[in-house]
């Protein structure tokens, strides 16, 4: 028998307040180490998109594969969530090491006031733990990978505005896995890290939920392991639906002619198979995830997933 998945979080959700001009944002590396100049561009980035930006003390340090030593990332992180001068939270990359500090982090302050917190890949950890405490975050592109783009507006409408955002939008039409529609709360983030939370403390529940999923670098057969290992886990027990990002980086992907290789249709394949035997709407191809177009999605608020038409639509509003 599977093991019992986590309770659902409280409802309503707790909606962090809207980012709007002047919003002092941390920038913190919970996970890996950055150059100097991708720290400037986040800083840049945070300009350009009206915000002030806050760098935590050891963005620029480096310990093998992180960025710093465990207690230093952990006091970075930590005095952003504690600073009530503090708007929102901005991972700076992924990468490893979040899941190394995440169970020390004191979240009670953001019980009664929370701020949003941005990022994704390795900091699907940190989402999973706001998830379980009910708190609205944003699986969003890292300001160091991201300038100027269609996709601003977007950014901006979810996190900034009091209202339903609407239709994710979606520069390529994303493949019908499954037919059907759903709607739910969003959750969800990267594969690997959703496959390493099973079993813990901050296992993701699927209950009730529209599943986001996205990974980079993986072959069909461990995307297909990974999955496994979440329904024998019982994390997607009970999912109304999944939203497939992008799985960019495929070995044996990438053709010239922008024609699907056998590897990446076989992860295309794995992806249907596992809709269909959850019987439940999916799509995959959704900007979101490692690839160019990376949109910032609501995780915690209600959606819709409409399948057949290719699309994920924000029906309730994600800040305060």
């Amino acid at each position: 028998m599977a093991p019992t998945p986590p309770p659902a979080p409280p409802e309503p959700p707790r909606r962090p307040r809207r980012l709007r001009p002047g919003s002092r944002i941390a920038l913190v590396a919970p996970a890996g180490p950055l150059a100097s100049e991708r720290v400037a561009a986040a800083e840049a980035r945070c300009l350009a998109l009206g915000f002030e930006p806050r760098t935590g003390r050891c963005v620029h340090m480096r310990h093998g594969f992180l960025a710093g030593p465990d207690a230093d990332r952990l006091a970075d992180l930590q005095a952003a969530i504690d600073d009530p001068e503090v708007d929102a939270i901005w991972a700076l990359r992924g990468g490893y090491g979040t899941v190394r500090i995440v169970d020390d982090l004191v979240l009670d302050r953001l019980l009664d006031d929370p701020i949003a917190f941005l990022g994704f890949s390795d900091n699907t950890a940190i989402h999973a733990r706001l998830a379980a405490l009910g708190i609205v975050s944003f699986h969003s592109p890292h300001p160091t990978t991201t300038g100027p783009s269609p996709a601003d507006d977007w950014f901006r409408r979810v996190t900034g505005v009091a209202e339903p955002a609407g239709a994710l939008p979606t520069p390529v039409a994303p493949t019908r896995l499954n037919g059907g529609q759903a709607e739910g709360r969003l959750a969800g983030g990267n594969l690997a890290l959703l496959s390493s939370l099973a079993g813990t403390r901050d296992a993701v529940s699927g209950a009730g939920r529209i599943l986001v999923i996205e990974d980079v670098g993986e072959p069909a057969y461990r995307i297909d392991r990974m999955l496994v290992q979440l329904r024998r886990s019982g994390t997607l027990d009970g999912v109304r639906g999944l939203a497939f990002g992008t799985f960019t980086g495929v070995p044996g992907g990438g053709s010239p002619d922008g024609v699907k290789t056998l590897a990446e249709r076989a992860v295309e394949e794995v992806l249907r198979e596992c809709a269909i035997d959850l019987g439940v709407p999916a799509i995959m191809g959704l900007p979101i995830g490692h690839g160019a177009d990376n949109v910032v999605v609501p995780l915690g608020v209600r959606a819709r997933l409409d399948a057949q038409q290719g699309r994920l639509e924000v029906i309730e509003p994600a800040v305060r």
